[in-house]
C-alpha cells in the first residue's frame, strides 16, 4: 500500500502543474479568414457555344472553360440517360453560348442519339 501511494506521488510530480494552476502559462492562438468575396466580384466564365457537337466533346469544352456543373437532358423527351456520351449530339444549351455565369453556375446539355429521327 505505501508503494502504491508512493508511486502515484511520484507520477503526480512528474507530471507537472495541471493547465489553468497558478504558474502556468497558456498560449492561445486564433486566426481569423478573410473573405475576398465581399470586396471583388466572382469571376465570371463565357459559356461556349457546344451546338451540334457530339456530347462529350460538348462537355470537354465546358469543362475547357471552367464550367463543371453540367446537367444533361434528353431532347426526345422520353427522360433518358446519357449512359454513353459518345452517342449523343447537342441539340441546346442553357444558357445561350456568349452569356458570363459564375464558375459554379448550373449548365444544362440537351442531347439526342445520332439514330433519334
Amino acid at each position: 500500500m505505501v508503494t502504491t501511494l508512493a508511486a502515484l506521488a511520484f507520477a503526480t510530480a512528474a507530471c507537472g502543474t495541471p493547465p489553468g494552476s497558478p504558474g502556468t502559462t497558456t498560449s492561445t492562438t486564433v486566426s481569423t479568414a478573410t473573405s475576398t468575396s465581399a470586396s471583388a466580384p466572382a469571376k465570371l466564365i463565357k459559356v461556349p457555344d457546344v451546338s451540334g457537337m457530339n456530347h462529350q466533346d460538348a462537355q470537354n469544352a465546358m469543362q475547357r472553360a471552367g464550367l463543371y456543373n453540367l446537367r444533361e437532358v434528353d431532347g426526345t423527351g422520353q427522360g433518358r440517360a446519357l449512359v454513353i456520351d459518345r452517342n449523343w449530339r447537342q441539340t441546346g444549351q442553357d444558357p445561350a453560348p456568349g452569356t458570363e455565369v459564375p464558375a459554379d453556375a448550373v449548365i444544362t446539355l440537351t442531347a439526342v442519339k445520332y439514330d433519334d429521327r
